[in-house]
């Protein structure tokens, strides 16, 4: 009679309270000595009435508790902005040095304005996306050195673009694609576990990081253009994959990481905002990339500012932060009901922002010049127009930004240290007073910046300007150096049936 009745009902349904406590202590009891004996476990939330009644416990360390498991990591982000002047670039272009490649970043966060020329036909028709291509080709041979093309069938370089960076007639698609096909991998957008949604309710979505690599991932390339989520992992030569890259007419921003560090990026996401022509076409505006790393939420902004020197347009400028910080909306792709995962570049846990801002000097051309040949930093950067709005609290308020010891980026002749128009008789709506206009600034706790300094590359009528971060980042061991006690037993191998109970 009790055999068959223990065979129709689960053990709790059997028990009185009482019992049941005692057999749930009894539980705990084990795992406490599996734990004395140095096997690191990570204890998850279980419901009692949950773990009783079914007939396993099956890893309760998929949900472990934040005192438990998780701590915090530094890591190291290479920051960059350059407005290239719409100059396409040639294949002897070396950016090593520009990339400080020989420092190592952990991940770097890179941004180019007018990669093309702002005309007609690139903001109101098709914005032409092969500049793109060369400058993700010249990172990449930077980063990683030139493309093995010996294992990619069909692909010829061309000689008159640095040999081994290009194929014929480049584009950014074809370069994604070749990407894509020498990793063979794709990265998720959304790497949380379904199924942890029972077990840990609004905790548990950034507590699920798997590997988000999947051979088994695939998507169309309309999500390609829109999220793009390829990873280019080429060789084991290579140290570092493309994470994403967007091009938004001239705004271009690429992500990249340590390819060992890949796997723990999640929730990709690409958010573009238009306040150019009429606050509404991309000659003007902003990219904006989100995304996971590890149990910590990042978002970089690339922008492209209003442009002007006239009294009154750092207003303009001011309502373009405005508005991108309020308008820009990243989609919700991640499959839990409760994901953390936030939607606008405020909640982010870390934030950097750079690009050309295009904030001007507030002093005329000639005091601005002497300043300049003086080299006196703090006396011209306490009339920068950014420093001053974001002292009155018009924009950028509890942002942050470096000091500035280097001279301003803007504007010089092409191929020349000398500043624009410098020495040359040109009409007064030409003339350009030099101006700190391509700047980084952060956002947030556990980012500490380590250099901000601009690099002296002739290419274009702007300097670029790059910045070193150190950043915190919550990170959650599972199955790495604190690993789960992996165990699989039924009820009955550690809860004595009711008669042996009372032995």
């Amino acid at each position: 009679m009790n055999n068959e009745f223990e065979d129709r009902h689960g053990v709790s349904d059997m028990m009185p309270n009482n019992q049941q406590r005692k057999k749930q202590s009894f539980i705990w009891k084990v795992l406490t000595m599996r734990e004395r004996n140095g096997r690191t476990m990570e204890r998850g939330t279980i419901d009692s009435h949950e773990a009783l009644s079914n007939s396993s416990i099956q890893n309760q360390g998929s949900v472990p508790s934040m005192s438990s498991c998780e701590e915090i990591q530094n890591f190291s982000v290479f920051a960059a902005t350059w407005n290239v002047g719409g100059q396409c670039p040639s294949g002897n272009l070396d950016l090593s040095d520009f990339l400080q490649v020989r420092n190592e970043p952990d991940m770097y966060v890179l941004g180019f304005q007018e990669i093309v020329p702002l005309n007609a036909g690139n903001v109101l028709v098709l914005e032409d996306n092969e500049p793109a291509a060369k400058w993700l080709a010249l990172i990449n041979q930077s980063l990683n050195g030139p493309l093995d093309f010996t294992s990619n069938k069909g692909l010829k370089p061309t000689a008159s673009f640095g040999g081994s960076l290009f194929f014929q007639k480049p584009s950014l698609k074809k370069i994604k694609k070749t990407f894509k096909k020498l990793n063979g991998k794709r990265l998720k957008s959304c790497n949380c576990v379904l199924e942890m949604e029972r077990k840990a309710a609004m905790d548990f979505c950034f507590r699920c990081q798997e590997s988000n690599l999947s051979l088994d991932d695939s998507s169309t390339e309309e999500e390609d253009d829109n999220f793009p989520i390829s990873v280019a992992l080429a060789t084991n030569q290579m140290k570092y994959s493309l994470v994403t890259c967007k091009q938004m007419v001239g705004i271009f921003v690429s992500v990249w990481m340590k390819k060992e560090l890949v796997q723990y990026v999640g929730h990709l996401r690409i958010s573009c905002t238009s306040r150019g022509i009429m606050g509404c076409l991309g000659n003007k505006g902003c990219i904006s990339v989100s995304m996971s790393f590890y149990q910590t939420s990042f978002c970089f902004i690339c922008s492209h500012l209003a442009s002007g020197e006239k009294e009154g347009d750092e207003l303009r400028r001011n309502l373009d932060v405005i508005e991108i910080l309020k308008n820009t909306q990243f989609p919700k792709i991640c499959k839990t009901q409760y994901s953390r995962m936030p939607d606008k570049i405020l909640d982010h846990d870390r934030i950097i922002w750079f690009g050309d801002l295009n904030y001007r000097i507030s002093l005329s051309r000639d005091d601005a010049k002497r300043l300049v040949e003086m080299k006196d930093w703090p006396a011209l950067f306490n009339k920068d127009q950014l420093k001053m709005e974001r002292e009155a609290g018009r924009v950028f308020k509890g942002w942050k930004e470096g000091k500035i010891y280097f001279a301003p980026t803007y504007k010089y002749a092409f191929n020349s240290d000398t500043y624009y128009a410098e020495g040359v008789k040109v009409s007064k709506n030409k003339r350009r007073t030099p101006a700190w206009c391509d700047r980084i600034l952060w956002h947030g706790r556990g980012i500490q910046q380590l250099s901000y300094v601009r690099k002296e590359f002739k290419f274009s009528d702007h300097r670029p300007v790059c910045a070193t971060f150190l950043v915190e980042v919550e990170v959650m061991f599972r199955g790495q150096k604190k690993k789960v006690a992996t165990f699989n037993f039924q009820i009955h191998d550690i809860v004595p049936s009711r008669t042996s109970y009372y032995l």
